[in-house]
């Protein structure tokens, strides 16, 4: 089936802007077959399942033909249920948010009658509603359709099973003759062909038949979280299952890119793929990650069409997909060649119902699932390393220390103390030897296809997670009283050779943790993580070591980014008494 960029429909210059904003790369099938035809003027039947990206497919053309300067209603949409109305209404208000003078109200029953007065009186030019309160307004004389130029049925059939046949031929009959109509279904009904022959001219018919492929070796599984909560419940699920190669995909760029940055600041090995990329950052991202150099790929459909990666353990619907063979694409990229690969699609809100309708049409076999709670992923993390610590002792791969253990036992101390103690160090990172960095370790994340120096080594061997260690160089101080100059700028002494010392604006008055630190500059540079040193944390301010051939470009990318709700402004710090300007 085929898909079109937007830029290719004929759009005017405000959507197109809307649509960029919103992150999307190209039309879905129905979008690239309606709405050429759509804003010609022409009469339009489209048969696609829910889901499939309809209503852009509809809003966008009635957007076009609105006349922002005529503050009547223009436009009517109708559909089945007060929820697809909302729905309906907000992803109509995102597409025209370039288009000035342009108005969306939904009307629906249960609803304040004063509002939806208000909103008509104000001169709305888009009507989204269902069928009843539509003609309870109509009777009233609070909605006229002297202007109105194109009616909208979405889901006629879902609305015909639900009674509403007589008041949508009662509205049809009270709009102009010559008013555009699109009608959309996800089966054809002989009334719903009736409807059509009766109040349509000569309509173009649009069909896309939905294509799923059937998965039987990946176990499939939805979780229900608010939107707000998505990040949180991904990186459980990765904790809890342990997976360390696998792909998340996102509906648009922007989330992509969101996400990317988010995950990198926790510490987890990603990197990203998206239209915006060359096609040769695209082949350095793809030939990374299939050498497993980095653990995630977060991808939208589009820059990961044609992708194929062997032993992939998971892949994550971070954004529910537009349609069932959307779906089946991302979930068929794990659980080959006889393996079990895993699922999980995040749904939030009102998305449960599109993927409902998704396990109709396409015979899906989702199970619900849940999100872990603390206690399991601290469990999972203790077990994984109670694992590394077994495995280490079968195979006898570690150097003997005998002498220093005698020496502790000597002062009356027990074994299980002695190997308490040496596993509370490992697991807060606070030994001498840390282990490589990695998720949660503190120190920059791997990945990442930007000025990167030296590659990390692969991460097939699973190395332990563990929570953030106490970097070199932390202070514990007590909290400074305020400076006399808001400029103090304190150089460190004693850094390591080959290093330079920046200043961060923010300090523990603002609640900043090495952590944030570190994630900070590995998300935004994408650098390996040797270029951090010592991070030394004040009441007001940071000092960060970091390797001087990439000071400046970590200067420039963390200028104006904002840590704990403050923009960064980071300088060089230099030696001076009690504190220093700038370099």
């Amino acid at each position: 089936m085929e898909r079109l960029p937007f830029d290719q429909l004929g759009l005017s210059p405000e959507i197109l802007r809307a649509v960029a904003k919103l992150g999307f790369e190209e039309a879905s099938p129905i979008q690239t077959a309606v709405i050429p035809v759509a804003l010609t003027g022409r009469d339009l039947v489209g048969q696609s399942a829910t889901g499939s990206g309809k209503t852009a497919a509809f809003a966008i053309p009635a957007i076009e033909r609105i006349d922002a300067h005529l503050k009547a209603v223009q436009a009517l949409i109708l559909c089945p249920t007060r929820e697809l109305a909302v729905q309906v209404a907000e992803e109509t208000g995102r597409l025209a948010f370039f288009r000035r003078g342009i108005r969306e109200v939904p009307i629906y029953g249960g609803q304040s009658y004063d509002r939806q007065f208000r909103a008509l009186e104000a001169g709305a030019q888009i009507v989204i509603g269902t069928p009843g309160r539509v003609l309870d307004h109509l009777a009233r004389g609070t909605l006229r359709f002297d202007a109105l130029r194109i009616v909208v049925l979405d889901e006629a059939d879902r609305m015909l099973d639900m009674g509403f046949r007589e008041d949508i031929e009662r509205i049809l009959a009270a709009a102009p003759a010559t008013r555009q109509m699109l009608c959309f279904s996800a089966t054809m009904p002989r009334p719903i062909q009736e409807l059509i022959q009766r109040f349509s001219r000569d309509p173009a018919w649009v069909r896309i038949d939905a294509v799923a492929r059937e998965a039987p070796q990946v176990e499939q599984t939805y979780v229900e979280v608010d939107r707000r909560s998505k990040l949180e419940a991904l990186t459980r699920l990765i904790d809890v299952h342990d997976f360390r190669f696998g792909i998340i995909f996102c509906g648009t760029k922007v989330m992509v890119d969101d996400l990317d940055e988010h995950l990198h600041a926790r510490g987890y090995a990603v990197d990203r793929l998206h239209g915006d990329l060359s096609q040769a950052q695209r082949d350095r991202v793809m030939g990374r990650f299939r050498e497993r150099k980095f653990e995630f790929l977060i991808a939208t459909d589009v820059a990961a069409r044609g992708l194929d990666v062997d032993e992939l353990e998971v892949v994550f619907n971070f954004d529910l997909p537009n349609d069932a063979e959307d779906y089946t694409h991302r979930i068929g990229r794990t659980g080959r060649a006889g393996r079990k690969g895993c699922a999980f699609t995040f749904v939030s809100g009102r998305e449960i119902y599109r993927l409902q309708a998704m396990m109709r049409a396409a015979r899906l076999d989702l199970h619900r699932g849940r999100v872990p709670s603390l206690d399991e992923v601290e469990e999972a993390r203790t077990n994984v390393f109670f694992e590394r610590i077994r495995a280490t002792l079968e195979a006898r791969d570690f150097k003997p220390h005998d002498r220093m253990i005698d020496r502790l036992l000597d002062q009356g101390y027990s074994s299980t103390d002695i190997c308490s103690a040496l596993i509370h160090l490992l697991r807060v990172g606070a030994a001498p030897e840390p282990p490589a960095p990695g998720r949660g370790s503190g120190a920059a994340p791997q990945g990442g296809s930007a000025e990167a120096g030296a590659e990390p080594p692969a991460a097939k061997s699973k190395p332990a997670r563990s929570p953030a260690p106490v970097v070199a160089g932390e202070s514990t101080e007590a909290p400074e009283a305020a400076p006399s100059e808001p400029a103090e700028r304190p150089a460190r002494t004693g850094r390591e050779a080959g290093m330079t010392t920046l200043f961060l604006n923010v300090g523990r008055k603002q609640l900043v943790q090495v952590a944030d630190v570190v994630g900070k500059i590995a998300g935004v540079t994408r650098l390996p993580a040797g270029v951090v040193g010592a991070i030394d944390l004040h009441q007001r301010h940071t000092l960060v070591d970091v390797a001087e051939e990439h000071a400046e470009l970590i200067l420039r990318k963390l200028t104006g980014v904002r840590m704990k709700g403050t923009a960064l402004a980071p300088v060089r710090a230099t030696p001076g008494k009690g504190g220093a300007g700038a370099s």
